[in-house]
This record gives C-alpha cells, sequence and structure tokens, in this order.
C-alpha cells in the first residue's frame, strides 16, 4: 500500500493543465497499487503564509527555546512537513508562470525545508538530505515548449524543483510536461502527448 501525496498549485481550478495531468499521473499510480490512498492538498486554496523574519527565525531556534507563540506559529509548518515525511509518492503540479512556479508552491517549499528536520549539515558542511525514500512526479504545464529549442534556457521550473527535492534527499524525480498549450499546430495534442508519456516506475 503507498500513500500519494498530490500537491496543486494553479490558478486555472477545473481547467488546470496540471491539475488534469496530476490527476491522471495519480489514477496511473493507483492502477499499479490499487490499496494506495491519495490526500490532495491545492495550495492556492491554503493560501500558505509566505515566510516572515518571525517564522524563519523559529525554524533555526532548538526546540526547547520555543515559545507557545513560536509553537502555534509553526503549526501550519509543522503539518506540512508531518504529510510530507508520510507521503511514499509526491505528485506535485506545477504550471510555468513567468518562467517559474507560482507562489503557493514556493511557500509550501519554505515550510518544509526546515533545519535538522528536513535537512542537515554533515561534519564537512555540505547539506544533507533527511527526506529519502520517496518518488516524485511532477506534472508541469506550460504554454510554450521549454523542454528542448530556444525555450528551454527559461525553464526555471523543472530544474529548480529537482535541485530543491534533491536537496531535501528526494532523488528519485520524474517530469511529466504538457508543454506548447498556447502553441498552434501543437496544443492540438500537448496534453495526449503527456498522459501518453505516463510511465509508473
Amino acid at each position: 500500500m503507498k500513500h500519494i501525496l498530490h500537491l496543486k498549485s494553479s490558478l486555472q481550478g477545473a481547467a488546470s493543465y496540471s491539475i488534469k495531468l496530476g490527476h491522471t499521473i495519480v489514477e496511473k499510480i493507483q492502477d499499479k497499487y490499487p490499496d494506495s490512498s491519495v490526500e490532495e492538498l491545492n495550495l492556492v486554496d491554503m493560501d500558505i503564509p509566505h515566510l516572515n523574519p518571525n517564522s524563519l527565525r523559529t525554524f533555526f531556534t532548538p526546540v526547547e527555546q520555543l515559545t507557545e507563540e513560536d509553537k502555534k506559529a509553526n503549526r501550519l509548518s509543522d503539518e506540512l512537513v508531518k504529510q510530507l515525511l508520510a507521503a511514499d509518492i509526491i505528485v506535485i503540479g506545477a504550471p510555468l508562470i513567468n518562467f517559474t512556479v507560482h507562489t503557493s508552491l514556493k511557500a509550501w517549499i519554505d515550510h518544509v525545508t526546515r533545519p535538522k528536520v528536513t535537512f542537515g549539515y554533515g561534519e564537512d558542511g555540505r547539506p544533507i538530505g533527511m527526506v529519502t525514500g520517496k518518488k516524485i512526479y511532477i506534472a508541469m504545464s506550460s504554454g510554450g515548449v521549454y523542454s528542448e529549442g530556444p525555450g528551454k534556457a527559461n525553464d526555471f521550473v523543472a530544474p529548480y524543483l529537482t535541485a530543491f527535492l534533491g536537496f531535501l534527499g528526494m532523488t528519485d524525480v520524474t517530469v511529466f510536461r504538457a508543454e506548447g498549450l498556447k502553441v498552434p499546430g501543437v496544443k492540438e495534442y500537448a496534453m495526449e502527448k503527456a498522459i501518453d508519456s505516463i510511465q509508473i516506475d
């Protein structure tokens, strides 16, 4: 039995290509692992607050030194970390917006990047990811084509997410792309091509 965490970060709701692609990935995972459970988080609807000086301070403060107010302020971050650690497979919906991820996904990233919880440092000072044993699928969507050609240099979604996930210890990452969704001659087949490309390890 696998526990799947599906993150959505699209502003388009039911019309979202990344959400549709993400749902298809989840369905294919469930086909492979019929007893799997699914937890969905719509990061846009959650309106996760961005980090502020106080929240950043508490992340680096030893637990025994946190005040009750600090602990209360960290509850959402603690819950997001708990959900991350509990998942066996994570599906991340990531539409490309202005060349990068939506701010809701970035807020989630900032809240699960916790020193001594999801990452640490070795004796040589190098970072050590503490979130291991996860399989990650990224459901990426974009109006243009960014996997190759001149647009590739402007893709700050797949490389960024791969680097961030690797920093926390999640190195088994597969990206599925629905791209060219606004390009005539490409958009007509973009979703079909994306769905056909899905293979679950």
